[in-house]
């Protein structure tokens, strides 16, 4: 079955924690934290602060979702402020240097994951996938919520899950960009397993009934 992960961009910030309550009793699994730095990406978001308090306001899984330049910099400060998973662009630095941040959060006893951005080739993560536990796929451009989903993109999700089960690993793919109860079919049908939703979850009324929706395939 599909883990949902709503992204606390889409939250209301004034009453956060009760929202987070919210989606944990909906049903959902996981909480999306989106980092911006206005450099990486043409947004600015939330940081080490704010995930410290949402850290101490709910035991749900912590998904943070770095879309920041050079982040093995900061990939410390994450993980001790309550990460339970970073994942790493791959354009966000070299190689080496996001090799070596995935190795510092697992030292750190957190899961790690890789992503990359719609018009970056499959190609350039694949070194990465052995490494982690989970692999994203955007279906946007990052930097922004409510933007349309990309469906030339599950084209990529087809092509990890092949590779992913060639190689006998065991990590998840994640879809995140543009998915309701529309998209979120196709997404798992091209072999997503964890659906990241902003707006679908957050600014449903009934919050049980989006996560039931976006579950059911």
């Amino acid at each position: 079955m599909a883990v949902i992960a709503p992204s606390v961009l889409s939250a209301d910030f004034a009453k956060l924690a009760l929202e987070v309550e919210e989606v944990k009793a909906a049903g959902a699994e996981w909480l999306h934290f989106d980092v911006m730095d206005g450099m990486f990406v043409p947004n600015i978001s939330m940081g080490i602060p704010v995930l410290k308090s949402l850290r101490k306001a709910t035991d749900m899984f912590l998904d943070v979702h770095l879309m920041i330049e050079k982040p093995l910099r900061y990939t410390r400060q994450f993980c001790q402020a309550g990460a339970d998973l970073v994942c790493f662009h791959v354009e966000s630095d070299t190689r080496e240097n996001i090799a070596a941040a995935i190795a510092l959060a697992r030292q750190l006893g957190k899961k790690t994951g890789v992503t990359l951005k719609p018009g970056t080739p499959l190609e350039e993560l694949l070194p990465f996938v052995k490494d982690v536990d989970l692999v994203l796929v955007m279906t946007v451009e990052p930097g922004f919520g409510g933007q349309k989903f990309m469906e030339d993109q599950l084209d990529k999700v087809r092509r990890l899950r092949e590779y992913i089960c060639g190689q006998g690993l065991g990590c998840y793919i994640e879809v995140d960009g543009g998915i309701d109860e529309n998209t979120a079919p196709l997404a798992l049908e091209a072999g997503a397993k964890v659906l990241v939703a902003g707006s679908a979850v957050f600014g449903k009324a009934d919050r049980a009934a989006a996560v039931a929706a976006l579950k059911a395939k």
